[in-house]
Order: C-alpha cells, then structure tokens, then sequence
C-alpha cells in the first residue's frame, strides 16, 4: 500500500502588523483609490514557524486516490505564479505613488478641492502669481477661472533661491547682516502656514482657512532654467522618439512642494473695517461677535509666536443686516431685522513658529495690541474654550507630537531645531493660560515676561511616578532687541 502525501492550504494570507502608520491629511467620508494591495490573495501554504523553521503543515493519508497524468496540467493561475513579478510589482508601487499623491483621506473634500487645481492645470488653467507680498505665491484657480486656493511652495519663500520677487535678493546682495529673520529657521514658511492651521483646529478658533502640504507643477511657477530645458528635451523625445520617451519617469516639470490654503471670498483688509468701525459703531450683539473671533486671532498668534502679523494680512467678512420678514402674511407683526455679522480669517502664518524669542535686532509686536479691542480683558468665552484644553498638558504634548509628525515632512527637518520651537511654543501656552487665570487682557499678555518651557533629556526625579512638571524647566529670556518698536 502506497503513503498518499496531501498538503493542507490556506485560501487567506494572514499578514503581521508591522506597527507602521501611514497618515494622510488641508471637512467627511471618501473610499480610498484602488490600489494593487486590494486584489484577492492567492493561495499560500501555511507554514509552522513555532519552532524557527518554515515548514509546510502536511497530512498524512492512505485513503486518497492516485494522482493521474492529466491532474498535473497546470491550470493558467499556476502558470502565472512561474511568472517573475519585478517589473509588475515596480509599475504597480509606481502607480499605487502617483494616486496617492496629494490624497487626504480624513478630509475628502479639500482633497476634491486640490484635484479640482489639478485638472484645471492639466486643462491650461494655470495658476495666477500674486504680486502682493514678498515670495512667490499663487492663486489657484479651477476649470471654470474661479479661485479656490492659494499655493506657496518652498523654493519661492522670501529667502529662497528661486524666489520671483527682487525685493529680497535686493536685501540679500545690499544688506545681508539684515537679511533673514535670526528667530526663524528659513525655507520652512509652508510648514508653518499649514502648522498654524493645525493648531486652529486642535482649538477649534475656526480662524484660518483649511491649509494642507501639497505637491503642484506648473509652468506659471518659477523654475530653474535647467529644469525648463529637461522637460522640453523630454517631450521632444516623447514626440518624435516614442520607445525612448516612455522610459522616462517624468515628462512635465517636477512638481513644488509648498502649503495649499483654501480660498476665502467676500473678505477685505482687517484695516478696511477697522477704520469703518471707528467711524460707526457697531451694535452690541456685533460688536460681541467680533471681539471673540478677535480674541481667537489673538490667541492664535501668542502660541505659535506669529512675528508677521499687521493690519493687512488678516482679513473681515461683514454681512449687512437683513430683513427677515419670518411672520405670517396675515398678521400685524412688524418685520424682523438681523444685525451684521462678522467672520475673521487668519492668512499669512508662514513667519511663525521660531526656534527662539527674537533677541537681535527687531521685536516684531503684534500690530493688533494698538486695537482698542485689545485692552479689554478676555471675555468668558474665549476662557471656556481655551483653558481647558491648554491647562491638560496631554492636549500640549499631542498638539507638539502633531506638529512634528507635519514638521518631518521636509527633508531638511532638524528635530534639536523642533525641540526648540516647541520651548517657544510651551511657554506662550503657560502664559497664556496664566493671563486667562488673572483676567488679563491681549495687551497685558504680551507684555508677560518671555520664557521657554524645554523637555529634559533626562528625568529630575527617582520616583516611578512623576508629574509632567517633573520633566519640563522653565527658562526666562534675558536679552531684549535693540529695537522694541518694529
């Protein structure tokens, strides 16, 4: 009698966490692309690994019949799996690249709004520059020419090499001892523009626009005259030598990475309606209104120690009153008026987050502390949105840890440097949450003395339990400016 030997398989694969997270962020659900990872598993065997060795389960059976000549025909799947599977795995980890690129699964719709950019510059809409400011900024627009976003990449920020704007290559050849801000680490304005929009929606302020890290080409953009010329010699050779235009892996520009800001309609210049408001007053239920989305702003740009904000880059939306005619026609009821309301919207945040209270030459103050607004202690609920939040030092550290996971992105990223932002950053958090305690207004708050709060490297205390207190040390600044008024 003949041993029949029959191997067990498994129909499923059974992978093993690897413990890698991939996150991916910029308001809702959206199924994510297909991807080659989605197709159905071929059979595996499965193997017992209790012992380190990859061995086969196997049974052991006297009652199978013999296998005949004609059960060993492969079947066309066997036949594939003799197939080497290098080049369909690279063409497939390529593909799977390109979909994912500028794709934020938590947030489909401002994903919608990227690849709405997207098409319209593959369809020769291309980006409007912005001839305001001092780097090379644009507005992007859809198919329809309408804006929806405003893109700033890396390599046209004010101290970039291929910044468009001559005012700061100006400054860098007349003045370099001048040039540059000593607190700020350069190149890193789109991290802090969409860090800004990260911290507004830890607090939920709900005062800066929706701002993401994208990647966009297009021939708007500046570009280096070497990266023009390779992608001319490249489409020519996609046009006329086919078989050799196809091996390349990228025929158009290289795409900029920079942060994407939604765009925001009906607002004007803050100094547009504040010099408005001093003329009219405003009616108090208003007038409430724009002190907390005032008091919000504030709050913002104490934390992550914003030092470019003036007058002309944050913005107010106004609505007009309306008539609410809400009674029926059959009554005597007189109609309703709404009172205006405002909106604020907090842009420009690329000149934040520095690795040290500035110290050199200028202060750079918050231009909103000469508001009259300003002198007036927080109100209660401002005190009841914030405090709680920044008093639990979990929140602090999973708003730290947040940032530096965004922070990581750039291939330049020092984590000494980041460590350092976050002193600054703690430290305006605990005055901040000392101001709301003693009922300070925005003016008495920045005029708190300085400090850093730093993480140390090693633990102050034997216990096996310690406070969180136990591992921060508080620093006050010593050194002022040489100038306090700029």
């Amino acid at each position: 009698m003949s041993t029949q030997l029959t191997v067990t398989v498994e129909n499923h694969l059974t992978q093993p966490n690897n413990g890698t997270n991939e996150h991916t962020t910029y308001p809702h659900s959206e199924q994510r692309p297909s991807s080659p990872c989605d197709e159905p598993s071929s059979p595996l065997l499965k193997y017992d690994t209790a012992e380190g060795h990859l061995l086969p389960d196997v049974i052991f059976s006297g009652d199978q019949p013999a296998m005949d000549d004609s059960s060993k025909v492969q079947s066309p799947s066997r036949s594939r799996e003799r197939q080497p599977l290098l080049h369909s795995t690279s063409s497939r980890s390529r593909q799977s690249s390109v979909e994912e690129t500028n794709v934020f699964h938590d947030d489909p719709e401002f994903t919608l709004c990227v690849k709405e950019g997207e098409e319209a510059i593959y369809s020769g809409t291309n980006p409007e520059r912005i001839y305001q400011g001092s780097s090379g900024s644009y507005f992007v627009k859809n198919k329809d020419g309408k804006k929806i976003g405003v893109f700033k990449p890396k390599n046209e920020e004010p101290y970039a090499h291929l910044n468009p704007k001559w005012i700061k290559w100006l400054q860098k050849k007349c003045c370099p001892c001048c040039f540059g801000r000593g607190c700020l680490i350069n190149n890193q304005g789109y991290l802090s523009e969409a860090g800004a929009s990260l911290v507004d929606q830890k607090l939920q302020l709900n005062v800066v626009p929706k701002t993401r890290v994208v990647r966009l080409a297009s021939e708007a953009f500046n570009y280096s005259p070497i990266d023009r010329a390779k992608s001319k010699t490249k489409q020519f050779a996609l046009k006329n030598m086919k078989p050799i235009g196809k091996k390349f892996h990228r025929i158009g520009l290289p795409p900029k990475i920079g942060s994407f800001q939604l765009f925001v309609s009906g607002y004007r210049d803050a100094d547009f309606y504040l010099r408005k408001f001093d003329a009219e007053d405003l009616p108090e239920s208003t007038n409430r209104e724009f002190i907390q989305q005032f008091e919000r702003l504030v709050v913002l740009d104490y934390i992550i120690r914003n030092t470019d904000r003036g007058n002309d880059n944050w913005l107010i939306k106004y609505h007009e009153s309306e008539v609410d005619d809400a009674s029926p026609e059959d009554s005597n009821e007189w109609s309703v008026v709404k009172p205006p309301t405002i909106e604020v919207a907090a842009i420009d945040n690329g000149l934040a987050f520095p690795f040290k209270h500035p110290d050199e030459w200028r202060t750079y103050p918050y231009k909103w502390t000469w508001l009259p607004q300003a002198k007036d202690p927080f109100s209660q609920e401002t005190k009841d949105l914030i405090l709680p939040k920044l008093s639990d030092m979990n929140f602090v550290e999973d708003l730290s840890s947040s940032l530096r996971e965004m922070f990581a992105e750039d291939k330049h990223f020092e984590p000494g440097k980041f460590e350092k932002q976050m002193s600054v950053m703690r430290g305006q958090i605990l005055n901040l949450c000392q101001a709301f305690k003693d009922n300070k207004s925005p003016l008495q708050l920045v005029q708190m003395p300085l400090i850093t709060v730093e993480k140390n490297k090693e633990p102050t205390t034997s216990e096996r339990v310690k406070h969180h207190m136990d591992n921060f040390t508080q620093r006050f600044q010593k050194r002022a400016p040489f100038f306090s008024c700029c």
